[in-house]
């Protein structure tokens, strides 16, 4: 979830909290006043009535509630004593002039007890509240209305205001992502008067110069190490090739310089495989282009076809569909071709390899005599299923790293005897 998006999630559950609990407040205490209104009615109603009562010789109990709203009944001293004013809010049966008959309405009920001439009475004054309730009611509404007005309005207005704000760090960091180190030269920056984005900016711009010192250094000692190693590594081979052609030399002499020849041939491969790998790793291949893969599988299999026919091996190329890729064509052609290659070299006699490309993916198939490989260390750097190979055990970290730099993904898997190697170019 984007970080503006995230505050104003945050920020509307808070404004959500703060004014339904105002709300709240609000409508008890509009309820409290109206309360307070009838009940100082229902009180003015008590004097009165006592007053009217007591001019009376005798009072005549009443138990229902007539004209007046008040019914008065008997009752005992030590009750009277007991007794003190009492408000609730009640249901009893009334008729309007449009109710064809009685019906429950809402009361405010006050029950008191007075004393005359020597007699107890408990008093009991009601007071209709259907006005009351319909204003409650219309209260209710009112403050539903403007909670639901105050929150979306309050939203709404943050959410173009912190939009606004949070734009240049938007900006700033889709220019960050699509910056690329040793290939942009413009850094990203940000029009901002806001200080914490400018002290990011900052951070950003010394990180970015570091780091480009950094590559420059990498690059230089990757050209370094290329031109350093393969020189005398070249000398040494080229030496080596001579004495080998030496006349008089002992068989032993001769098995001691060609595993030295091979050994200083493999040191060859393997300083290209790594220089090789760390270019790819820093990112220096990104000269994209359309390329057909069915294209490039078969102009790989035509160069393979002697080393194929070496070992009397098939290979069987399956184009279910056309597949076009965006791609470095010498990182695609090493991909690729690493992959087909495995499958060559670690085949059997009279063996197969089955090439297949579909709309998404190409499966490479080959079968062995060996059974399945370590998932978990297959791409791993130098692991070889035999310490004999002498291969440099760096093809499938290779293919593994470039797969990596476009979002690819590889796997492995071990079927019918067959080692099944598979690159998804559009992984879901």
């Amino acid at each position: 979830m984007k970080l503006a998006n995230q505050t104003l999630k945050y920020l509307s559950i808070s404004v959500l909290v703060v004014i339904a609990v105002w709300s709240t407040i609000f409508y008890l205490f509009m309820l409290e006043v109206i309360h307070d209104n009838i009940d100082e009615e229902l009180e003015n109603q008590k004097r009165l009535i006592i007053q009217e009562l007591a001019s009376e010789a005798i009072v005549s109990p009443d138990l229902e509630f007539g004209v007046n709203n008040y019914k008065v009944r008997e009752i005992s001293e030590q009750q009277a004593i007991n007794m003190q004013n009492v408000y609730k809010d009640t249901m009893l049966y009334m008729q309007d002039d449009d109710d064809p008959e009685p019906e429950l309405e809402p009361v405010r009920m006050l029950t008191t007890a007075f004393e005359h001439k020597g007699h107890y009475y408990e008093l009991a004054i009601i007071n209709s509240m259907i006005e009351e309730s319909d204003l409650i009611k219309n209260l209710f509404y009112s403050v539903l209305i403007l909670f639901v007005l105050l929150v979306v309005s309050i939203v709404s207005i943050n959410k173009v205001v912190i939009e606004r704000l949070w734009s240049p760090l938007y900006h700033f960091l889709d220019q960050l992502t699509k910056f690329r180190l040793g290939k942009s030269d413009d850094k990203p920056a940000m029009d901002t008067e806001i200080m914490e984005f400018k002290d990011l900016q900052f951070a950003v711009t010394t990180l970015i110069q570091h780091n480009e010192e950094i590559y420059e250094q990498q690059k230089q000692f990757i050209g370094n190490a290329s031109h350093e190693l393969q020189t005398p590594l070249a000398i040494m081979i080229n030496k080596l090739e001579m004495v080998a052609e030496t006349e008089g030399l002992q068989p032993e002499q001769a098995n001691a310089i060609a595993e030295v020849l091979n050994t200083a041939e493999r040191l060859v491969r393997l300083n290209k495989s790594l220089l090789l790998l760390t270019k790819i790793e820093n990112r220096q291949f990104l000269n994209n282009e359309d390329l057909s893969l069915n294209t490039l599988v078969t102009h790989i299999v035509e160069e393979l076809e002697d080393m194929a026919a070496f070992k009397n091996i098939t290979i069987q190329v399956l184009q279910q569909l056309e597949l076009n890729l965006q791609l470095d064509s010498s990182l695609a052609n090493i991909m690729v071709s690493n992959l087909i290659r495995n499958a060559l070299f670690h085949n059997i006699e009279g063996g197969e390899v089955t090439i297949t490309i579909t709309e998404n993916a190409l499966l490479v198939a080959n079968t062995s005599v060996q059974g399945p490989l370590d998932v978990e260390q297959v791409f791993s750097r130098f692991y070889k299923s035999d310490a004999s190979s002498k291969g440099t055990g760096l093809g499938l970290a290779i293919v593994q790293a470039i797969c990596h730099l476009y979002g690819f993904e590889i796997s492995y898997d071990y079927d019918n005897s067959r080692h099944i190697f598979k690159l998804n170019f559009h992984p879901a």
